[in-house]
């Protein structure tokens, strides 16, 4: 039972290990998946100093900016975005590029306006799931773009089109996690063991994104090893 408790609460560090791992053994990857690399790790830092005040917080009496992990979550979802962005332009530049452009600049005023008139990004109490929802929904919207576009235009299963399995990863993190944003502050008034479950599941499709990236990274790899063998 401690061990289970102990991965549970630990899974949004210990999934990010399992694609990182794949990629240390396969590091051979296309330049596309450079954001994908670069947030990997970055998420890596993120959960684990989120958990890390998160477990101490109980135990000592720590400084203010210590007090709660919400800015880190934040921070977090920033980060993801326009990582991402940046996946979604360098997938695909030919279909869609005003919108990839104009999504971004959209993101950033949201947060402009928000973090400055309506929230303020280091307020230790909740988190910003107005940030998370939104952040969600538009990478949402960025992978109905990649679904739409490669059935439109390319005769190749979509299966086997480069970007799928990271693309299918996120959207079932973001389209597990839109509805959970908007109501998680809701729940945490009303009944806090919904809210505590509500977590739960997100973590769970976070665990399914980490591993349809880590089958990306193999892949990938792997399709450049059969080239070269092809072309030999």
């Amino acid at each position: 039972m401690h061990v289970y408790k102990l991965l549970k609460d630990w899974l949004e560090v210990w999934a990010l290990i399992i694609p990182i791992s794949v990629l240390l053994f396969k590091p051979k990857q296309p330049f596309v998946h450079r954001p994908i690399i670069i947030y990997l790790f970055l998420a890596l830092v993120f959960n684990t100093a989120a958990n890390i005040i998160w477990k101490t917080s109980y135990l000592y009496e720590l400084p203010k900016w210590l007090e709660s992990n919400n800015y880190i979550y934040n921070l977090h979802a920033v980060v993801r975005f326009y990582l991402f962005a940046w996946f979604f332009t360098l997938i695909d530049r030919k279909t869609y590029p005003i919108v990839k452009k104009l999504i971004p600049l959209l993101f950033t005023l949201f947060l402009i306006i928000n973090f400055i008139w309506a929230e303020d990004f280091f307020f230790f109490d909740k988190l910003s799931n107005r940030l998370h929802a939104v952040e969600a929904g538009l990478l949402l919207i960025y992978s109905l773009m990649f679904y739409w576009s490669k059935l439109q235009f390319e005769h190749i299963s979509i299966t086997k089109s480069e970007g799928f399995w990271v693309v299918t990863g996120l959207a079932i993190f973001v389209l597990t996690s839109f509805p959970i944003y908007l109501y998680y502050e809701l729940s945490l008034r009303e009944n806090i063991e919904i809210a505590i479950d509500l977590w739960q599941v997100q973590k769970v499709a976070f665990l399914l994104f980490c591993i349809f990236i880590a089958k990306a990274f193999y892949d990938m790899d792997s399709k450049q090893r059969h080239a070269i063998i092809t072309n030999s």
